[in-house]
């Protein structure tokens, strides 16, 4: 199975894992000619033709409150659990809950038994976990030197690996859904693990310079992660085998999901909404620092996209008189995954850790600004390289060569 629902972070009824265990899907074999394939733009449903319009106004819708009516943001503000955001906290958890509720966690164990697959996570983790973060703080320190406070929102968006607008941008670009889903479970376990750590590491450690008080509190930052990460988490599993046992699994993908699964988008919209009614009047009175933090940010999604997208590509040119495990569809996740960031939890947790009036929260916030059109427009060079780049022999399965499999 390997449907093409592009409706963002609502998959629809299908299933985001492949329905025979261990199996990374095959390309479309019946590809049509040139002349006679659709443009990537017709293919859109309207939903995802809508979606970026809709993200770009509720930006805007969250900016106008933000400036003229403060008396929102400060009720925005009051609203706190052990110093976690409940509005963003609610938002997060309505935006990820279906996306974390598709996995079909059933199937995990037998994927995870190919060597094929481990070396795909393998490459995913060291372009998400070692690269990311360490570019990411090498192009904050050489564009914001003079300003540690931004230099430390920005190093936190950094830290926040994507598990939710990946999903977007890798079905735009029709990447590996199956795969995808598989990463968006591991970078929201490794996230609740590390990226306390992380920010000691990265922020008081190596990016805090002689800067005490921009440094982190890794208990409070714990708490951030397990309430905007493990909630969610915990409610994907929950909801998915409770509505399974009570009803069928038929019911199940054919009617519940259908229902449920737009209330990520609408979750995405809210939380974008809030962020910025948090942040609206500070970008506009900061207009020089937010246009500094766009540097970095913009850098950093080309690089991390340019290097995961090539490298795939490179392996797959390899593989070019044998079976391919690589090709187009594991490029674009893999770039995707390695470009994209968790915006929306970098911004909570700088509010929950800094302050919403800080600085942090306020370079976290451009996130969003940049991410948003940059990937955007690397959707549309995903599908131009798709037809003109030679991507070697048709990838195969991983089930194919599980058996006695020692490469």
């Amino acid at each position: 199975m390997n449907t093409r629902n592009t409706s963002g972070v609502c998959l629809g009824s299908q299933e985001v894992l492949s329905s025979q265990p261990g199996v990374l899907p095959e390309p479309d074999r019946g590809e049509l000619p040139p002349k006679s394939r659709p443009s990537p733009f017709k293919e859109l449903s309207i939903l995802d033709k809508l979606l970026t319009p809709f993200v770009f106004i509720s930006m805007i819708v969250g900016i106008i409150i933000g400036e003229f009516a403060p008396g929102v943001r400060d009720a925005l503000d009051t609203a706190k659990f052990v110093g976690v955001s409940v509005p963003i906290a609610i938002g997060l958890v309505v935006m990820m809950w279906p996306v974390l509720t598709k996995v079909q966690y059933e199937k995990l164990p037998a994927a995870f038994t190919t060597v094929r697959l481990w070396k795909h996570i393998g490459i995913s983790i060291a372009l998400n976990w070692i690269a990311g973060p360490l570019i990411m703080l090498a192009l904050a320190w050489a564009t914001l030197p003079d300003l540690p406070t931004y230099r430390a929102g920005v190093i936190m968006v950094g830290l926040a690996r994507c598990i939710a607008m990946v999903v977007i941008w890798n079905d735009l670009a029709r990447g590996d859904s199956e795969y995808c889903a598989i990463l968006v479970v591991i970078n929201a376990v490794m996230q609740i693990i590390l990226f306390s750590p992380y920010a000691v590491l990265f922020i008081n450690i190596i990016g805090g310079g002689d800067q005490p008080d921009i440094h982190v509190s890794y208990g409070d930052v714990a708490i951030s992660v397990l309430i905007y990460l493990g909630i969610p988490l915990v409610a994907g599993v929950i909801t998915r085998y409770g509505v399974i046992f009570t009803t069928s699994k038929q019911f199940f993908n054919k009617k519940f999901l259908p229902v449920f699964s737009p209330l990520a988008l609408l979750g995405l919209l809210y939380t974008i909404i809030v962020l910025f009614a948090y942040q609206g009047h500070r970008i506009i009175r900061n207009l020089g620092p937010v246009f500094r933090v766009f540097v970095p940010q913009i850098l950093y999604f080309t690089i991390m996209w340019s290097t995961a997208f090539f490298l795939i590509y490179y392996l797959s040119r390899r593989s070019l008189h044998e079976k391919n495990i690589y090709g187009y569809e594991m490029a674009v996740t893999h770039a995707f995954t390695a470009a994209s960031n968790n915006f929306e939890l970098a911004i909570a947790v700088a509010i929950a850790v800094y302050g919403v009036n800080s600085e942090q929260a306020l370079a976290a916030t451009i996130g969003p600004l940049t991410e948003v059109p940059v990937l955007l427009g690397l959707t549309w060079v995903a599908l131009y390289l798709k037809h003109k780049l030679h991507w070697g022999g048709s990838r195969t399965s991983s089930t194919d060569e599980k058996s006695g499999e020692s490469d």
